[in-house]
């Protein structure tokens, strides 16, 4: 009776180890095979109604997993959205375009080319000749965006410097649209270069229509430092209405801030978190002259300085698309 036990054991086990099982992840050639493309670099439409809720699928097979990108660029603004994977296949799951950027600025209502690379094959395939009807919108209390000239209930300043340049700007190039705003000057006997003040009343509100809740709303912008320039500071101050008087009192209020300088060439999105803001004097953290709490439902002006040290010379920035978004930063 042992024997046979012991022989029914070793049967049993010899069955279920030739027994039929799945592989576990790919197979040899899919990683180390030839490579060679199954299915054409293709796009599931020439044109797109991003505003409307469109996207744009982009599809390709390969013969085996391999690393790859997929760039679209905007022929207008220049901006580029970046997809990436590690895949054999490239499709919906993996390549779906909602019209976001990846480098700014911002897409608009343009012609697109698109290219897909793996590179350590050499493989390259580009799609010509795609159309955005409608940008996709974003939602959020825009600030200003420069596209319908100055709002009669801002407030400018800017000093009688050398080539003095506070204005609209009209290009392709702005971070949204059409148009941006260009500050630039050289004030030998100030840090003030020129100022913008957004009061909420230039919006038709006592203040500006935010949640209550600092932890949710985003202050977004984004700004432009042309090539040479180093000595830009660009100063953002949002003043609170505690009482709701429909006037600001620096003395008894608070007044939170943004300071940025140093930054990199070119456009780049700024995006802070309202609770994230300090009080600050002289570019030092201080304390708030009022209750000490954020409450962006009672932000009452939102001001824009442009500063650079007199002793340092010319300075250039520009600025475009300041919008307040809730729950999130701005998604360009």
């Amino acid at each position: 009776m042992k024997k046979l036990f012991l022989i029914g054991l070793v049967a049993s086990i010899a069955i279920s180890c030739n027994r039929d099982t799945e592989p576990l992840g790919p197979g040899l050639d899919e990683i180390y095979g030839p490579f060679s493309v199954l299915e054409d670099f293709q796009v599931s439409d020439n044109a797109v109604d991003f505003k409307s809720g469109e996207n744009l699928v982009f599809s390709v097979r390969f013969s085996k997993t391999v690393d790859w990108e997929l760039h679209v660029i905007g022929e207008t603004s220049g901006a580029e959205k970046v997809l990436s994977g590690k895949s054999k296949v490239v499709d919906e799951s993996n390549a779906t375009w909602d019209g976001t950027t990846t480098t700014p600025p911002m897409f608009k209502e343009e012609s697109c080319w698109a290219y897909v690379t793996v590179p350590e094959e050499g493989y390259a395939d580009t799609i010509m000749g795609l159309t955005i009807d409608s940008a996709r919108t974003v939602s959020g209390f825009v600030v200003a965006d420069f596209e319908n000239g100055i709002n009669p209930g801002w407030n400018i300043f800017a000093q009688s410097g050398a080539n003095m340049s506070f204005n609209i700007v009209e290009a392709d190039s702005a971070a949204q649209s059409g148009h941006y705003y260009d500050m630039g000057g050289e004030v030998s006997w100030d840090w003030l270069i020129g100022l913008i003040d957004f009061p909420a009343s230039a919006y038709g509100v006592q203040a500006y229509p935010l949640s209550d809740n600092s932890g949710e709303v985003y202050f977004n912008t984004f700004l432009y430092v042309p090539e040479g320039i180093s000595n830009e500071v660009i100063l953002f101050q949002f003043s609170e209405d505690e009482d709701g008087n429909g006037s600001f009192q620096s003395a008894s209020e608070d007044m939170y801030s943004l300071e940025l300088r140093g930054l990199e060439t070119g456009w780049q999105l700024i995006s802070v978190r309202y609770s994230d803001l300090q009080a600050l004097v002289n570019g030092q953290p201080s304390t708030p002259a009022g209750n000490e709490v954020h409450e962006p439902h009672k932000l009452y002006q939102v001001s824009l300085l442009f500063l650079a040290n007199p002793s340092s010379g010319y300075s250039q920035t520009f600025v475009d698309y300041i919008v307040f978004t809730e729950n999130g930063p701005l998604v360009p």
